[in-house]
């Protein structure tokens, strides 16, 4: 049976009881093309403007300590603005599924400002996620991403000293999957991708044919004189191309410990490469209805459900508290824009360790703390956060509290809230 809140939850961060009693009313398919396809523009997202950063600190390349010292500063500075506007972006957006599939292509195109340093090269990668067409364009172009390309030593690809970085990540965590290619492959596909040179002022990657390997290569058997073109275009033609995607998309939405059945994938794999077509092949299938509870939230995704629900804005926060939310996250091990490798973010029970558990709970008494917290019941707490109800342990340890902060801290630490 389809689940129109369990749709809601995985789709976007999170519904608020509005639109959840909207959505139950429209039934799911209705519901599920809406979310897909929405309507109009995403008027939510305009109270999020993109923050105008201006040239990266280093453009200019600052020459003695002091100067080095100030453009850092400046780059930290920037880093907790734009994470702090994502997060509020997230929450406001009314294009929920979109805003989801988004964070979902940051972690997979895992890049970390850690690294890259730069603010706006970030930006920059996050407004080409959004604007790809579908995923053929997001691979062409997120080849020659500066932020990506940065990130995975790309800029120091030559003919003369090769780098098989980009390479290896382009086919086995991008876009192949582990064990669809050989080292000798990693090796002629780096070749293919020499000759780029990250141009932090103008936040592009310039190509330099003096430094580009033009001779013949042989890559998954095929011989020709790749470029960077001509190697995704193979790779977006190999069969296990659109299974990995879908395998990928099926770990995030609907399972991360069972694999996906092969029904499912044969259904996604014929919507490739239109990620929205691929979500709507998985949501329409019985898998997905039969997943309810397989799915653990990540951090980002638990806080922006919760700011939804609550009606709280990280963007309109004073800073001293943003900044306690962010190290809430932080702390919880996941900030947008800081993956800790290229392989992105882990999934299920890793979130739930027992010192997550008490960071977590730390956070959810900061959001209750800023919340509504009028006359809660263990009832309207559940409706407030869309949940079915709780189960009797749960209920059994609500019951008994009389303070309603109290009662919607551990409501958003609990166990319900946390799996879907």
């Amino acid at each position: 049976m389809n689940d129109v809140a369990l749709l809601l939850r995985r789709a976007g961060f999170g519904p608020t009881a509005a639109e959840l009693a909207a959505a139950k009313q429209a039934g799911y398919a209705t519901t599920l093309s809406a979310l897909l396809s929405p309507p109009g523009p995403d008027i939510g997202s305009t109270t999020a403007p993109v923050p105008r950063l201006g040239l990266d600190s280093y453009a200019n390349q600052p020459k003695n300590d002091k100067q080095k010292i100030a453009a850092n500063q400046k780059r930290d500075a920037q880093t907790w603005q734009i994470t702090r506007w994502w997060l509020d972006r997230m929450a406001v957006a009314g294009h929920q599924a979109l805003e989801k599939l988004l964070f979902f292509w940051h972690g997979h195109w895992a890049t970390s400002i850690d690294k890259v340093r730069s603010p706006q090269l970030m930006l920059r990668q996050l407004q080409t996620l959004r604007d790809s067409r579908d995923f053929a364009d997001m691979a062409r172009r997120m080849a020659v991403d500066p932020a990506l390309v940065y990130w995975l030593d790309g800029q120091a690809n030559t003919k003369e000293s090769p780098n098989e970085n980009l390479a290896r990540e382009l086919m086995e965590l991008f876009m192949l999957g582990i064990g669809q290619y050989s080292e000798k492959d990693v090796k002629e596909a780096g070749r293919a991708l020499t000759g780029w040179r990250v141009s932090v002022g103008s936040e592009r990657c310039v190509f330099e044919p003096k430094n580009h390997d033009a001779g013949q290569k042989t890559i998954l058997g095929v011989t020709d004189t790749f470029d960077t073109r001509g190697l995704v275009d193979l790779l977006l033609r190999r069969e296990s191309c659109p299974q990995f995607i879908a395998a990928r998309l099926w770990y995030r939405y609907a399972s991360s410990t069972e694999p996906i059945p092969k029904a499912t994938s044969e259904r996604m794999v014929a919507a490739f490469p239109a990620p929205a077509a691929m979500l709507r092949a998985l949501f329409e299938d019985e898998a997905f209805a039969a997943g309810a509870g397989a799915l653990v939230k990540q951090p980002v995704e638990w806080l922006v459900g919760a700011m939804r629900q609550l009606g709280i804005r990280v963007g309109g926060l004073p800073d001293e508290t943003a900044t306690v939310i962010l190290d809430g996250l932080k702390s919880l091990g996941q900030l947008p824009f800081a993956p800790p490798s290229v392989g992105g973010w882990a999934a299920g029970t890793v979130w739930l360790t027992s010192a997550a558990a008490q960071v977590r709970l730390g956070l959810a008494g900061t959001l209750a703390t800023l919340a509504n917290t009028d006359k809660l019941t263990p009832e309207s707490v559940a409706y407030l956060l869309c949940l079915d109800g709780w189960s009797n342990r749960t209920y059994a340890v609500l019951r008994d509290v009389r303070d309603p902060r109290h009662l919607l801290t551990l409501g958003l630490a609990s166990p319900e809230y946390l799996v879907t």
